[in-house]
């Protein structure tokens, strides 16, 4: 049996990192999938983990017919060092512009290497058109484009399930509208402030990477879900390219309308399930209020939105990765 062996870097919990496990579930049927996480021990600071990981990455000895690299440091430095065995690229997004000046420096001093580390590679993966176009207008000729994909089981859930969750955390008798994952960069801030002032419940999920009023939901993947149920209106405003956006995804499969940004590919989405794009957070009240005064139009949506998620099944997620896979090793 082959060998595919995908290397990442230790992180939290993140759209990239939930696409990665799909595909190496998939890959299990028929190939022996290994995973490395490289870490930083020693060196903590974060602006010192690069190092640590680097020093790490070039010291893997491990043997493998084929690599798979979907991180921006670990394709960088795969540039310096050629492994025994075919690799694959897959890039989620690149967008440094929402980081500490340090990190973008840091990130322009090595896009070359990581330029040079993807053209190295023996196939690249994307998950939507936008980052497909992207990498075409570089000039690369053999780009595989595969969109991410849910398991629809983990969507049905009762109603009583869903009343449950409201009673618990106290979100009873105003709509609840869902403002993201708690991280500057996904437009939390900007969003709270533009709704803050509605007679609604302002929620968001995830560790809390950054301290606004609104509530905080850090419970497991169900509990996420069942927010998503319970909201009326899905606000995804982040202030970077998306590779795609699970959140806008995972709530169209929730039947809820989603407003977004539509950065990146996250326009492709939202474009294809007839949803919202509110490119300026100016506008974000407007477009809330006109949704939650208007259940038909949140019922439409929220159709329209179920009926394009719905395409993008895990059978073909995964077909289409045992594709890429055989036809490169």
């Amino acid at each position: 049996m082959k060998t595919v062996t995908w290397i990442q870097i230790a992180s939290k919990q993140y759209g990239g990192r939930v696409y990665g496990q799909k595909v190496r579930q998939a890959l299990a049927e028929r190939f022996s999938v290994k995973n490395i996480t490289v870490e930083a021990n020693y060196l903590k600071q974060k602006y010192l983990k690069p190092f640590e990981w680097a020093y790490k990455l070039l010291s893997i000895k491990t043997q493998s017919d084929l690599w798979i690299r979907d991180d921006f440091n670990v394709l960088s430095v795969s540039a310096l060092k050629k492994s025994k065995g075919k690799n694959v690229a897959v890039v989620y997004h690149i967008d440094p512009s929402v980081l500490p000046w340090v990190m973008r420096t840091a990130m322009a001093m090595m896009m070359p290497w990581f330029m040079r580390g993807l053209r190295q590679s023996d196939g690249l993966v994307v998950i939507s058109d936008y980052w497909r176009q992207y990498f075409s207008n570089q000039g690369f000729k053999q780009i595989k484009k595969i969109y991410p994909a849910f398991n629809f089981a983990d969507f049905e859930i009762p109603d009583a399930e869903v009343s449950a969750f409201k009673q618990k955390y106290n979100l009873l008798g105003k709509p609840i509208v869902y403002l993201g994952n708690c991280q500057k960069a996904k437009g939390v801030v900007e969003a709270y402030e533009a709704l803050k002032d509605l007679d609604v419940f302002l929620v968001t999920s995830g560790a809390k990477g950054v301290d606004i009023p609104a509530l905080n939901i850090n419970g497991d993947y169900r509990e996420y879900l069942c927010l998503l149920k319970a909201a009326s209106v899905a606000v995804t405003m982040s202030k970077f390219k998306e590779g795609w956006c699970m959140t806008a995804h995972e709530a169209m499969l929730c039947k809820t309308p989603v407003i977004g940004s539509g950065l990146g590919g996250m326009q492709e989405l939202l474009e294809g399930g007839k949803q919202i794009i509110c490119k300026d957070v100016a506008m974000l009240k407007e477009k809330v209020l006109y949704l939650l005064s208007r259940p038909e139009a949140r019922e439409e949506m929220g159709e329209n939105g179920f009926l394009y998620a719905r395409q993008f099944t895990l059978e073909k997620f995964n077909q289409q990765w045992l594709d890429v896979i055989e036809s490169t090793i």
